[in-house]
Order: structure tokens, then sequence, then C-alpha cells
């Protein structure tokens, strides 16, 4: 692994170990979700095996840490005690679960009215360094083709900045010979900000395939930040306009012939 130093090694190996042993306390007693969890750990680490960008590799061992860390604080298990109409659950509390008050369950804040809920201002949290913009308003009722056209043609689009992605490259798999088996085309990317992966092997170009990884995910983040409003969403609703239209046309057909019929 060309660029990995001894250091960046030891200090992944020392991240797997943490998060492997967060996993023992998180999840001890559901060995179905444990064993799952550590599956996607080995696989994870062997996606990375071959990582030689020492800055991707760095950033995955310190993901792996803070993942261990949130697994540690925010995670508890419950087991149910009692049943009925006096259900009980007994919850496992660790020395690392991060404890709160119940301020804002005793006194929450008002639920906003309906008229109010489609105002919600969806603005990404500035100290979460997550620099979309995404609009204020979401269509919350169903929409016509017509309505959904205007809506989608005023959308913000998210900002896909490359400072947000960590990119990497593997070597590909499948048909297509020594150009893809031996050769690393397979990108992936990563969007810090907001966990989404994506691959992308399409063609035999490496970068052809990091114009259409990036391509992706735009449309992964465009769908996640204008549900409803994406362009998947408006091919859908042509594609449902198209029949909708065509069913019309046939019954007024059908019963522009009955209506013939019956006049001879």
């Amino acid at each position: 692994m060309a660029g990995i130093t001894p250091q960046l090694q030891a200090a992944a190996r020392s991240a797997y170990r943490n998060l492997y042993r967060a996993s023992a306390s998180t999840f001890a007693g559901d060995n179905e979700i444990l064993f799952a969890f550590r599956q996607k750990m080995r696989a994870d680490a062997l996606q990375y095996k071959g990582q030689t960008d020492p800055k991707a590799y760095e950033d995955s061992a310190k993901l792996g840490n803070e993942v261990a860390t949130i697994l540690r604080k925010n995670f508890v298990q419950a087991q149910r005690v009692a049943s009925g109409t006096d259900e009980k659950w007994k919850i496992r509390i660790t020395e690392h679960t991060e404890l709160g008050n119940n301020d804002s369950i005793k006194d929450p804040p008002p639920m906003p009215t309906r008229g109010k809920g489609r105002r919600v201002n969806c603005e990404a949290d500035p100290e979460s360094g997550l620099d979309l913009k995404v609009p204020s308003t979401q269509p919350n009722r169903k929409l016509n083709y017509s309505q959904l056209k205007r809506a989608h043609a005023t959308r913000v689009i998210p900002e896909l900045k490359e400072s947000d992605l960590n990119e990497s490259f593997i070597r590909g798999s499948g048909p297509g010979g020594q150009s893809i088996n031996k050769t690393n085309n397979n990108v992936q990317l990563l969007h810090k900000p907001t966990g989404v992966q994506v691959k992308c092997q399409e063609t035999r170009s490496l970068e052809q395939n990091r114009k259409i990884a990036r391509k992706i995910l735009l449309e992964k983040l465009d769908h996640m930040y204008n549900p409803g409003l994406s362009k998947e969403d408006l091919k859908r609703a042509r594609e449902r306009e198209r029949d909708r239209r065509r069913r019309k046309k046939a019954r007024k057909s059908a019963a522009s012939k009955a209506e013939n019929e019956s006049t001879e």
C-alpha cells in the first residue's frame, strides 16, 4: 500500500478494534444484529484494504472511531418485562450512555399547524457542516403533473462540493478483460456530510466513471433534499400522466363508439 504509513495502518487497526468492542457492548445479547454489524465491518475493512490515498485512509479510521462513540453513547437496548395494559420495558444503560434530561419531553415545543407545516424551513444546520441549500417548502400533498413541473423547475438543486467527497478507486470486476479486472477503474464516492455512498464501473475509462459517479450522487442528493420533486419523481409523474391521457382517450373513444352504435 504505497503512501500508507505504518502509523496510519496502526490507527486503522486501533479504530477497527474500538468499533469491534463498541459493537460487543451495544449489541450484547442480540447475536443476529451483532453478527450482521460485524460482517458489515469486515466488508468495509476489506474495501479499504487496497486504499492508496493517505487522506481517505485516515478519514476511514476517523469515521470508525466516530461510529464507535455513537454506538456507545446513543444506542441502548430495551427488553420488555411486562405486557398488556401495564407494559414495561427494561433499558440497559452502560457507563458510556449519554444521559440527558426530560425537560424537552415534559414541556415540548408547540406542534405547527397544517398551514405552518407547509412553510417549515428545511435549511441544513450550519453546525453540521452541510452546505447544501434545501428549499424551505416541500410538497406535502399530491400535485398534478402541471404543478409538479413548475415545482420541479423552481426547486433548489444541492451543491456538490469536492471538499465534501471521499473518493477511492478499487480494482474492477466482471466481464471486460484485463482493461476491467486489472485496473482501478471502479470509482467509489462517499458524501461525508450525509453518508451517501455510490459506486460506478459503467465504462472502462476512469475519468468517465468519475463523472458518472458524481452525476449519480447528485441525483441521490436531489432525491433526498427535494422529496417528490427530483428528476426521477418527475419522470415517473410524466409516465403516469401519459398513461392517464391514454386511458382518458380510450374511454372517450369507447363512449363515442357506443353512442354511434345506439343511434344506428
